[in-house]
């Protein structure tokens, strides 16, 4: 599939009506915990591209790149309106949240699995076992909050157990920056990996951000505040990939060349047919927009979108699944790993006076945090943690269900 190949309205015809803004709403209890997931993903590469849009036009004085930033955005505003609505009203706060950190698990696991470039790799299995963890905090909360466990949301396709835990998460910002690909040499997939991650991550960032006011405890206010956190160390770890030295226009077509990919993908995946018609649709008004930004990429700048996507033939497809094996590899190979000046160091290497500790001892009290406390007052409640695992977990110092490790990659 090669977007540039398929024909497409003109950019005026793309608009959304208001009445198709608004579309049927997904059923919780019987849709797929992976429709669930395309919903929050794509929603949340929409809102990356609606942001990236915002702030080019702030960076630009040309009146046609403008006007087509402004038509575009506006469509683009217009498709996350119709995937936001896609949540049922009946689906509360943490049932998302789970969805949310379904999608961060698996979608990071599945993306690593088909990569080639080890940065890439490195960057993605060390944010996974976070992302992991973090499941597992919120499937506690849930538990004792609303009696709902969580295995039956995300269909028992994702294990939920501890990760690395959240409270060995808190690292000081620059570490989580990495060294940045090469766009002139990097592989196409590799491009799109770490737009899709960065969107991606985005999004459960700014949902923890927003959403944490509005729980109705203490303790879980608290949880998304921390995890909010850590999740938007991992917007600055997956965006550092990125190769910034591309052009404004260089980057809009990428964008937009994302989205083509990642509609087709869900379209092809999604087993609920009234949304797929949506990523069909979607899908269609993408290919126009990557057209209009390669046009005037070619018209400023001379340069084609050859340069930023070879033929523009699509590579391997997003298809998310099960992935529990390779997670169980990934937690037993590097439980204990933290960030190090670009790099990752096992815990047990790091100098003494590595300013990792420093921060850890100014930001964070193990035995305090809300990340602790979740699982430590879901232990009283209810006698152990709650978990669902198929086996019991690859890493020996996280298997007692009655007890949660503060220690594990956060000390020596």
């Amino acid at each position: 599939m090669n977007p540039f190949n398929e024909k497409c309205k003109t950019l005026e015809k793309n608009f959304i009506p208001l009445k198709k803004m608004y579309p049927k709403s997904y059923n919780k209890d019987s849709t797929s915990p992976y429709t669930k997931t395309r919903v929050i993903l794509m929603n949340g590469t929409e809102f990356e591209s609606n942001w990236f849009m915002h702030q080019f036009a702030r960076h630009c004085d040309n009146p046609e790149i403008l006007e087509t930033l402004s038509v575009v955005r506006r469509q683009e505003q217009q498709q996350q309106k119709r995937i936001s609505c896609l949540k049922p009203l009946n689906e509360s706060i943490l049932e998302t949240t789970i969805a949310y950190e379904q999608l961060a698990v698996d979608l990071t696991a599945c993306l690593a699995r088909n990569e080639k470039d080890e940065n890439n790799i490195k960057a993605l299995n060390f944010a996974l076992l976070e992302d992991f963890d973090h499941l597992y905090r919120y499937a506690n909360l849930l538990k004792m909050d609303k009696g709902i466990e969580a295995d039956t949301l995300v269909g028992k396709m994702t294990e939920i157990m501890p990760g690395r835990p959240t409270v060995a998460e808190h690292r000081y910002p620059s570490d989580d920056l990495k060294p940045h690909m090469n766009a002139a040499t990097a592989d196409l997939y590799t491009k799109l990996v770490a737009s899709t991650i960065t969107a991606a991550e985005q999004q459960t960032m700014n949902y923890y951000m927003n959403i944490a006011q509005w729980y109705k405890n203490d303790l879980g206010r608290k949880l998304y505040s921390e995890i909010a956190m850590i999740e938007e160390a991992h917007v600055t770890q997956y965006e550092s990939l990125k190769d910034p030295t591309m052009t404004w226009l260089e980057q809009w077509v990428m964008h937009e060349y994302c989205e083509c990919w990642l509609y087709y993908s869900a379209m092809e995946d999604e087993s609920d047919e009234s949304i797929k018609k949506i990523w069909a649709e979607h899908f269609k008004m993408e290919v126009c927009h990557l057209k209009a930004a390669a046009k005037l990429l070619k018209k400023y700048e001379n340069s084609s979108y050859e340069k930023c996507v070879g033929s523009g033939e699509f590579p391997k497809l997003l298809k998310l699944g099960e992935n529990k094996d390779y997670i169980r590899r990934v937690l037993g190979a590097t439980i204990t790993l933290t960030a190090d000046n670009g790099s990752y160091c096992d815990i047990e290497k790091i100098a003494d006076n590595h300013r990792f500790f420093e921060y850890q001892s100014f930001m964070s009290d193990p035995e305090k945090n809300p990340s602790h406390l979740v699982i430590q007052k879901a232990i009283e409640k209810l006698g152990k943690d709650y978990r669902y695992q198929d086996s019991e977990h690859p890493v020996k110092e996280l298997r007692d269900r009655t007890k949660d490790n503060t220690k594990i990659a956060r000390t020596k």
